[in-house]
């Protein structure tokens, strides 16, 4: 049943029963080759979730573990790290989380006696397994300290003792928090993956491949497999450990963090930067790749993003204001194949685009070498802004996307490229599709966000300054003129037909199918109280009419 992922129920018993009797004879001195045959069939046992209780006990964790040569000796007994711990919920965070700890009084076991590559490999599967099934394994795991026993082995980088410290942190906030803590997580995590990449330090701050110092990356031979895999397993336990930091959006927090502390956020973020601009072979497997890095970069300290623009300008480099662009003109080209692929954009779309965002609110340099790839001068004034297959159009379609997250992101991103600039942003959007921001911002009345931006003039073109004056706001293009309805009405009749429309309102709010809004003085909108809307509807004027006001649809 070596290959065998699924059971069939009428046996669940019959495995339960197995599970007992090896378990047993791991507790035996028998010959290594027994006990890799009882390892080997409890990490094929351990892939049913039905049959997993004769091995979450903290005996059997604790034999596993030992096996597994990352057993952790106590003088004084175990510390409980927390009766139950919390498991995350959502997937995309299991894809990405982890800790290191280390307290004081307890030690690693030496290896198991039988020091065997594959009895630990089989041991370390099984672990896997438990872990990824069954929260109470995760509890005696998180009780047994299993993560200070692998911290102690992530010096070898081997993949499997990647894998476990991966699910550790993904399953468990206390073991992420110990892991960062305790144990150094980020630094030692960081210096693994320097390791991997097999990177150096021409200048501070500044990485490239040993034995290639001075080679283009694009010119670099593609990652191998083997390295790829082991970068992307630590990348993943990187951001759990730094997910929970709450350092995405807040740039004053920098100024709390130690000096250690801020010096190893710059340093994996230059490790980031490389890993960025780096290829990996195969092309799925390089995008996998790339977004890991991403999703990290993402979770570092704001002001530590200025890595990204540190290293010079040389030969072949994307310059902007004297400025390295390389990494920022990466990051719009992931961005934007993202953006074409159209596939769960909120997972695949928003962690580059997230990113962009924050790099342009705070660096001048960055912001403008993006407005200038994605808001070039205005030319074009009689297509929609929507419309076409420039990255202003993309953004702009996905200003109106149907997940809340995903527009507010992409609005997000052109009115900080606008300088948070009311007017400049309906300009590039049309009003139709920034109302959704002002208004949420308070700003449909125009003015201009609070913001850290210079006062820089705004050119416009020859072909805008003739269009401004016939663009219809709205639509944010010249359009042909359109006949007036209301033309040849009496004035009576243009009142009667508002009215028209005034009962349409009250009768589907009174049906829940809409609420009503009005603009208030501050610029944000304001629910209409239903009794107001009822005053409306009955105006004299409206009564005189004696419109119908039965329950059937209103011709419209």
């Amino acid at each position: 049943m070596n290959h065998c992922f699924t059971f069939n129920k009428e046996d669940e018993q019959d495995r339960k029963v197995l599970g007992e009797l090896v378990l047993g004879f791991l507790h035996r001195d028998l010959q290594p080759s027994c006990h890799l045959a009882c390892l080997e069939t409890v990490r094929i046992l351990s892939r049913d979730p039905l049959c997993l209780d004769p091995f979450t006990s903290r005996s059997a964790m604790s034999t596993l573990a030992r096996f597994a040569g990352i057993a952790v000796s106590s003088p004084g007994g175990a510390h409980n790290q927390g009766e139950e711990g919390q498991a995350e919920g959502e997937e995309g965070e299991r894809g990405e989380a982890a800790e290191e700890c280390n307290e004081e009084g307890k030690e690693a076991s030496p290896p198991s006696e039988n020091a065997d590559q594959e009895v630990i490999t089989e041991a370390l599967k099984s672990i896997c397994n438990l872990l990824l099934h069954n929260q109470t394994g995760q509890v005696v795991a998180a009780d047994l300290q299993l993560i200070k026993g692998v911290a102690e082995r992530l010096k070898q980088c081997a993949f499997l003792d990647l894998r476990l410290t991966f699910l550790l942190t993904a399953l468990r906030v206390d073991v992420r928090a110990q892991l960062v803590q305790e144990l150094h997580g980020v630094s030692l995590l960081g210096n693994q993956l320097e390791a991997t990449l097999g990177l150096c330090w021409p200048d501070t701050l500044e990485t490239a491949r040993a034995g290639f110092e001075g080679v283009p990356p694009e010119e670099l031979p593609p990652l191998s497999r083997q390295p790829t895999e082991r970068a992307m397993e630590i990348l993943k336990i990187l951001f759990n450990i730094t997910f929970d930091t709450n350092r995405r959006r807040l740039t004053s927090v920098y100024s709390l963090l130690s000096a250690g502390d801020a010096a190893e956020y710059r340093h994996v973020g230059a490790i980031l930067r490389h890993c960025l601009l780096s290829q990996a072979e195969g092309e799925e497997r390089n995008e996998e790749f790339h977004s890991h890095t991403v999703n990290l970069l993402g979770n570092l300290p704001l002001p530590c993003l200025d890595v990204l623009l540190v290293p010079k300008v040389q030969q072949g480099s994307i310059e902007y204001m004297g400025v390295n662009m390389d990494a920022v003109n990466m990051l719009l080209e992931f961005m934007e194949s993202k953006l074409d692929q159209g596939l769960k954009l909120k997972e695949t779309l928003l962690p580059s685009l997230n990113l962009l965002t924050e790099s342009a609110r705070i660096h001048r340099e960055t912001r403008k070498f993006l407005r200038s790839k994605v808001l070039p001068p205005l030319r074009d004034v009689k297509t929609k802004p929507e419309v076409g297959n420039a990255l202003r159009n993309k953004l702009v379609r996905i200003m109106t996307h149907i997940d809340t997250d995903v527009k507010d992101c992409g609005a997000e991103f052109l009115f900080v490229l606008c300088k948070e600039n009311v007017s400049r942003f309906i300009k590039y959007t049309g009003y139709g599709n920034a109302a959704g921001l002002l208004a949420a911002r308070g700003l449909l009345r125009g003015a201009r966000d609070s913001g850290i931006y210079s006062e820089d003039e705004e050119s416009e073109t020859e072909e805008y300054k003739e269009a401004k004056a016939h663009i219809n706001p709205v639509t944010g293009v010249v359009e042909e003129n359109q006949p007036d309805p209301m033309e040849g009405m009496t004035e009576e009749q243009k009142e009667i037909e508002a009215m028209k429309l005034v009962s349409m309102f009250d009768r589907l709010s009174r049906h829940n199918l809409i609420q009503p809004m009005q603009l208030g003085m501050d610029g944000t909108m304001r629910e209409i109280a239903p009794e107001d809307l009822h005053k409306m509807a009955h105006n004299p004027l409206f009564q005189h009419e004696q419109l119908d006001n039965s329950d059937s649809e209103p011709e419209a």
